[in-house]
């Protein structure tokens, strides 16, 4: 049998500032002053002109998180010809031609620092106080998770990410890891670490618990992520914790509280003689109705030692929206890349990029989102992020157009 020709996938051949996700969503949340501004204080701006200007290849690595089926070139189309500023007054609405190798070389002079600094700037919490479904009595919910993304599979991506082990020897992809700080009412990132695959969720979470914390939150993590370090770096916060620790930990009951919970203390497994713990108040609960047995047995503890503040069965209860987290993680690894199951980028550097680029995607998809739902008095959860998707794509409103 003969091989059959493959179809390039291509987007519309006109297309207007009111289709173009990059001219509109992402420039609400990335507006280019700011742009400039990262790029002046990482020495990436463009110092004399050129086919794609620095400022245009940012809002570029945003798109590729949307147009994950198309062509670099018909990309690099669509953002363009809603990039008013890209050719002066004269060039509004002539379509740029460059090649796969003169978009490699753009991104390769922009760097991963810049898309880095931008997610810095831009990612954060969105949900106020009088919004329901974000908050907790007086604290933001949050979760902190991490997964793995699979890379180009280069030489260059394989010596630096590396590739996971498996039953049946090395697998298909490199893979990158990656661990982020959600907010669980709006699904948004709020701040992320990446790094190799063999570099440790927990080690990777030092960072976002020690800087991104804040006093009225209230974090959720799996028992993956408990360590003595990690939840003294997290306490020092000045945030509430309620964590899932092993069923097995061993944690003496030292006072029985009116609603079924208790008061223990933690310890490093290197304090040997258990002079400089913590006290903790611990919640043992299971799940009746689970269709898994085995995971029936769940054992939270928190730094919220008064049960009037925040009772346990409701502690355990909120706990399970922790798996909120997992729906964002899909919403990456599946939604935002459709059929295209592994990143584009063939070096490091360009990976980094393109995932900094994704993040910076997704706030702004779910920004947009979670506004929608208040001003509809919807909770931001049932909204569907594949209908958002394909609605930001096909057709934006004229009022999000970027300014020339």
């Amino acid at each position: 049998m003969g091989t059959m020709a493959r179809t390039r996938k291509a987007v519309a051949a006109h297309i207007d500032v009111a289709h173009l996700i990059s001219a509109g969503v992402l420039a609400s949340v990335c507006p280019r002053p700011l742009i400039e501004e990262v790029l002046a204080q990482t020495g990436r701006a463009s110092q004399r002109q050129r086919l794609l200007p620095a400022p245009a290849v940012v809002y570029y690595v945003m798109a590729l998180a949307l147009w994950r089926e198309a062509p670099l070139e018909e990309v690099l189309r669509v953002v363009c010809e809603g990039l008013h500023w890209l050719g002066g007054p004269q060039g509004q609405g002539q379509t740029i031609q460059a090649s796969k190798s003169a978009i490699s070389q753009a991104r390769t002079r922009l760097g991963p620092e810049v898309m880095q600094q931008l997610a810095q700037r831009v990612l954060r919490p969105v949900a106020s106080r009088d919004l329901t479904g974000a908050w907790y009595r007086d604290w933001r919910v949050m979760a902190i998770d991490g997964s793995t993304m699979d890379v180009a599979d280069e030489r260059t991506n394989a010596e630096f990410f590396g590739y996971p082990s498996s039953s049946r020897g090395q697998s298909a992809f490199p893979q990158a890891r990656l661990v982020g700080l959600v907010e669980c009412g709006t699904h948004v990132v709020t701040a992320a670490q990446m790094g190799p695959y063999a570099q440790g969720e927990q080690t990777m979470a030092e960072p976002l618990l020690a800087s991104h914390l804040q006093p009225d939150m209230l974090v959720l993590a799996d028992r993956g992520f408990y360590s003595f370090k990690l939840w003294q770096i997290a306490c020092a916060s000045g945030a509430k914790l309620a964590w899932r620790v092993k069923s097995t930990m061993r944690l003496p009951v030292q006072q029985r509280l009116q609603d079924g919970s208790y008061l223990s203390t933690l310890f490093s497994s290197e304090d040997r003689q258990r002079r400089n713990g913590q006290v903790v108040r611990v919640i043992d609960y299971t799940l009746q109705d689970s269709a898994t047995p085995a995971q029936d047995s769940y054992r939270l503890v928190t730094n919220i030692l008064d049960p009037d503040q925040a009772p346990a069965q409701e502690l355990a209860a909120l706990y399970h929206e922790r798996w909120e987290i997992e729906s964002v993680l899909d919403e990456f690894k599946t939604h935002l890349r459709g059929s295209s199951t592994v990143l584009r980028s063939k070096t490091p550097e360009l990976v980094q990029q393109e995932l900094w680029g994704l993040l910076l995607a997704h706030f702004a998809i779910r920004q947009l989102m979670a506004q929608a739902a208040w001003n509809n008095g919807l909770d931001p959860d049932r909204l569907s992020f594949v209908h958002a998707v394909r609605v930001i794509k096909r057709k934006m409103p004229q009022a999000a157009a970027i300014p020339p």
